[in-house]
């Protein structure tokens, strides 16, 4: 069965044993701190951590146990825990797997968000930091060192869209046991399976694609068989949980992942392929484009696209003139996050601690959404007019 179909059909209902509940196609949403035990011989259990049951609220409601299940059968892997927000997945994972004289890799094109917690945070623990380059492969083996022990990729990267040679990287780590993490929020398990090319690792910021209203902050983390017991194991101790009601809406989101994940893609490579023949820009940044510097890595390991991509003007606008321009645009929100079924856009100028060609460059990142294409193009158009 393919997985659009697993997607739509997921049996996400819990119902207590012999207890006589409606079948609805979506889960009930559980509310509670306290979870009533059967008996006094149950409570023993959980005090004694042998329960298998909930017990308590912060224990994983089931809305939440089926979310969860739904994202680990998507991604392929053995265990998912859901967070508060992409970047809450996203540090708890570091905290999960990292302690005080490890030693960790990041791809410089990683989630802003993200760098800023390592260099900021995680290092106060005696955690040195090391930023690689964001279109990295086997020359990682040139970063490692005897306490590298995570590897943190993203790719396609954040708002400059390089793509690491995944399949290089985890062969090297897998030789000296390091994990490795994936933010594979662009592609979704649909069009990327981290697993299958040797991560540890695969983190979602479901805020985006998987509930796709831009209306939930949710984030997911994903393990493999081998790391998934201290994944685990972290997240109860940390009492971790996520509202029953985001869960609700994330789950319910999944069930059009596929249909929107298309159409976003159609639109955006029309757009895309449209943007390069006019002579005012200068690089249209994405993977599925031939003139993407990583293309081929991109038709290796990914099927599909989605809708976000970006570009560069020839000409370094005065701001004024590219605030005409923005502000001039009808359909396009001025806002941050993407994966949402309305159009939005931001531009800026991004640093690198790696040589970049577009240092100095503002770069316009374009999040596509499921507006008719005509539409957008015609809104661009029109806004391109203000830059003469």
């Amino acid at each position: 069965m393919e997985r659009e179909t697993r997607l739509v059909n997921f049996d996400s209902f819990y119902q207590e044993k012999d207890v006589d509940q409606p079948r609805t196609i979506n889960p009930p949403i559980f509310r509670g701190s306290t979870v009533l035990f059967k008996d006094f011989a149950d409570l023993n259990l959980a005090s004694s951590g042998q329960h298998k049951g909930i017990t308590y609220g912060t224990d994983r409601l089931p809305t939440q146990r089926a979310f969860e299940e739904a994202v680990r059968e998507l991604e392929g892997g053995a265990l998912t825990r859901a967070f508060q927000s992409g970047i809450s997945a996203i540090i708890n994972t570091f905290l999960a797997f990292t302690r005080s004289g490890d030693h960790v890799l990041i791809c410089d094109n990683a989630y802003g968000p993200t760098a800023r917690y390592c260099t900021a945070i995680l290092t106060k623990f005696n955690i040195q930091i090391t930023f690689i380059p964001p279109a990295a492969g086997k020359e990682v083996k040139n970063y490692l060192q005897d306490n590298t022990k995570l590897i943190f990729l993203e790719s396609p990267g954040s708002n400059t869209f390089e793509i690491q040679d995944i399949p290089a990287i985890t062969s090297l780590a897998k030789e000296r046991d390091i994990v490795t993490v994936l933010d594979n929020t662009w592609a979704t398990p649909l069009y990327l399976d981290p697993f299958a090319l040797g991560v540890n690792i695969s983190i979602q910021s479901a805020t985006k694609y998987l509930t796709g209203h831009s209306d939930i902050l949710m984030g997911t983390a994903t393990a493999d068989e081998k790391h998934a017991d201290i994944l685990q194991k972290y997240y109860r101790i940390t009492e971790t949980f996520t509202p029953e009601e985001d869960c609700y809406t994330a789950l319910r989101g999944l069930r059009t992942l596929s249909l929107r994940l298309r159409q976003h893609e159609k639109s955006a490579l029309e757009i895309a392929q449209w943007l390069e023949t006019l002579p005012i820009i200068d690089h249209v940044i994405h993977p599925a484009l031939s003139s993407h510097p990583q293309h081929q890595i991109w038709q290796r390991d990914f099927t599909g696209s989605s809708g976000l991509f970006a570009f560069t003007f020839k000409e370094e606008y005065a701001n004024d003139k590219l605030a005409a321009f923005i502000d001039s645009l009808q359909l396009f929100g001025i806002g941050y996050s993407w994966g949402g079924f309305r159009s939005l856009i931001t531009a800026a100028k991004y640093n690198r601690t790696q040589e970049s060609k577009y240092t100095g460059k503002t770069v316009v990142r374009l999040n596509i959404g499921l507006e008719d294409s005509k539409d957008i193009l015609k809104d661009l158009k029109s806004g391109f007019e203000f830059l003469n």
